[in-house]
C-alpha cells in the first residue's frame, strides 16, 4: 500500500486556501459540521502547531493532535472513499490527451482542466469525509479531527498531487496507466550530409509529436544518457519571514526525486 509521511507544521500565522483543491477540501470538512465552534477550535490548534506528523495512504489520513500538552495527544483519522476504477480510467485518458497535462504532473502540479475534462470530482463532497478520534467529544468533526483537516488543506496548497493519493492512487500509478498518445507517421524529406534520406516528423496538430517518433527521426546514434545524480543533501535552511521551512524542504526533496527518476528512465524507442 502506498503511504507517505509529512513533517508536522510548526506554529505560524493563519492560512487561507489558495488552490481549488484546498478550498474543496475545506468545503467537505465544514459542510456537514453541526456546530462551528469545534471547527474554529480545530483551526486554532492547526495554527498553533498542535498536530503531529501526518501520514497519508489511500482513503486514510492520520495524525496525533493535542490541546496544548503533547503528552496528552489524541489519535485522529480522516477517511474518504477511493475513486472507482472507472474514474481513474477517465483521468488516465484525459491525461494522455494532452502532453501539457503529463508535464504538469511531472512538475508536481494538478491541472484543474485535467479533472474537468475527465468529468471526475476529485475533492470529496460534504458527507464523504468521515472523521474519527479517540477523544471523548461527540462533535462531528471534533476539534482534533478539524485541526488535522485544516492542515491537510495546507498540504494540498503546497503539494496538490497528495489529493490523488488520498483518493486512492499515487500520481506515478496514474502516469503508468495513461495510454500512449498516438503519433503521426514520419515523412521523408531532404537528405543528410552523406546523401541518405533524412526523416523529419510530419506536420502535427495539437500538442506535437510524441517522444518515441521524434527520437526515431534523429539520424545517427543518440548521445549517452547522463550519469545518475548524486544523492541530494539539503543544506540547513534558516527560518525566514513568511517561509515554512518544513514545506520548502519537502518541495526541494520532491523536485530532486522527480529529476532523478527522469534521468534514470530508459530512453524512448522509435
Amino acid at each position: 500500500m502506498n503511504a507517505r509521511g509529512f513533517p508536522a507544521f510548526p506554529p505560524g500565522p493563519a492560512r487561507r486556501a489558495r488552490s481549488p483543491w484546498a478550498a474543496g477540501w475545506l468545503a467537505a470538512l465544514t459542510g456537514t459540521a453541526l456546530d462551528p465552534q469545534p471547527l474554529r477550535r480545530g483551526r486554532r490548534h492547526a495554527v498553533r502547531g498542535h498536530v503531529g506528523p501526518i501520514t497519508i495512504s489511500p482513503g486514510r489520513i492520520a495524525a496525533t493532535v493535542h490541546d496544548g500538552d503533547p503528552e496528552q495527544s489524541h489519535h485522529s483519522v480522516l477517511r474518504v472513499d477511493p475513486l472507482p476504477e472507472a474514474d481513474w480510467e477517465r483521468l488516465a485518458a484525459a491525461l494522455a490527451a494532452r502532453s501539457g497535462h503529463l508535464a504538469a504532473l511531472l512538475a508536481g502540479q494538478l491541472p484543474a482542466d485535467l479533472v474537468e475534462t475527465a468529468g471526475v470530482r476529485l475533492a470529496p463532497e460534504p458527507g464523504q469525509l468521515l472523521p474519527e478520534c479517540d477523544c471523548p467529544d461527540w462533535d462531528h468533526p471534533c476539534r482534533h479531527a478539524a485541526a488535522l483537516g485544516h492542515q491537510v488543506a495546507w498540504l494540498l496548497d503546497a503539494e496538490p498531487l497528495v489529493l490523488l493519493l488520498i483518493r486512492g492512487r499515487d500520481h506515478r500509478q496514474l502516469l503508468a496507466t495513461a495510454p500512449t498518445i498516438p503519433g503521426p507517421v514520419p515523412a521523408t524529406t531532404g537528405s543528410t550530409p552523406d546523401g541518405t534520406p533524412a526523416r523529419t516528423p510530419a506536420a502535427v496538430s495539437g500538442d506535437g509529436t510524441p517522444a518515441g517518433p521524434a527520437y526515431a527521426t534523429t539520424p545517427g546514434p543518440l548521445p549517452r544518457p547522463p550519469d545518475a545524480p548524486a544523492p541530494v543533501v539539503l543544506p540547513p535552511l534558516p527560518p525566514g519571514p513568511g517561509v515554512d521551512v518544513a514545506v520548502l524542504r519537502e518541495r526541494i526533496r520532491l523536485a530532486a526525486e522527480r529529476a532523478t527518476a527522469l534521468l534514470a528512465a530508459p530512453p524512448p524507442r522509435g
